[in-house]
């Protein structure tokens, strides 16, 4: 499949109120009309960044995981998105890639925020994680990871890096910048899905979700607001920019591990 029809949801969060953030965001995916192939949440949609305290924990079988299953084959399409995921007595930070057959990818989120906190809380994920979806390879990153070219350098081994986030307005200039260079450097589709509003802690949250391709160049941006972006990626352009800028050849060869 060459196109990948996507919906960024770029959403305001409700404050450590799952059953309530799970109902809006269905609200949101189901008021789009017309085939999808793959929908973006932000990053801990279910109760925003660190905002998990004092609610009850959730496994891989708890109610999001339930509600991503039944939202995806509802809609005949893929649901990604982050919530926070109980196992082996620790927490991550579990970006959830859903399938319409029901079937659950994972990526833990590596590089945890420490300036704020959410190392204590919160246990790194180990290894580096691309999906397949319908012909294409997705790169999977979770918003502080966006500072780490290292970490999502494409070794020829993804077409789209997806990553969602809960990043402050403060630092609004860095996500954007980030972005556009992640795309430029691995000559990929590049996918960043922030909410708005503001969080429990006054933390205030820009949106600027947006879409970035292979050349970096911007083909969609959301805003300031809540609301829905229905962007349509097209998977030869990937090879078409690195055969005609073959720049991937010379890049230096590094290796990564998995942490211990």
């Amino acid at each position: 499949m060459t196109t990948l029809n996507t919906l960024l949801v770029q959403a305001q969060l409700r404050w450590q109120e799952p059953e309530r953030n799970r109902e809006h965001l269905e609200q949101l995916v189901t008021a789009e009309s017309g085939d999808l192939d793959l929908v973006v949440l932000p990053e801990t949609f279910t109760t925003g960044f660190l905002g998990d305290a004092n609610l009850p924990e959730e496994g891989m079988d708890g109610p999001t995981v339930n509600w991503m299953q039944r939202l995806a084959a509802d809609r005949g399409c893929a649901l990604a998105g982050s919530a926070v995921i109980c196992e082996d007595g620790n927490r991550f930070n579990r970006l959830l890639f859903v399938t319409p057959s029901g079937e659950v990818d994972y990526y833990d989120k590596r590089h945890l925020f420490a300036f704020g906190g959410e190392n204590r809380r919160y246990a790194a994920g180990r290894k580096r994680v691309i999906v397949g979806h319908l012909g294409w390879r997705i790169n999977l990153q979770v918003c502080y990871d966006l500072r780490f070219p290292a970490w999502c350098r494409n070794r020829d081994d993804y077409d789209l890096m997806l990553l969602v986030a809960n990043w402050p307005s403060k630092r609004v200039q860095h996500w954007s910048s980030l972005l556009e260079a992640r795309a430029i450097e691995n000559q990929a589709w590049v996918i960043g899905v922030n909410r708005v509003g503001e969080d429990g802690n006054g933390m205030q949250y820009p949106g600027c979700s947006v879409v970035h391709d292979p050349l970096g160049e911007r083909v969609a941006h959301l805003g300031d607001t809540e609301g829905c972006r229905r962007v349509e990626l097209d998977l030869s352009t990937v090879a078409e920019i690195r055969t005609r800028f073959p720049f991937q050849s010379d890049a230096d060869r590094f290796e990564l591990t998995d942490l211990d």
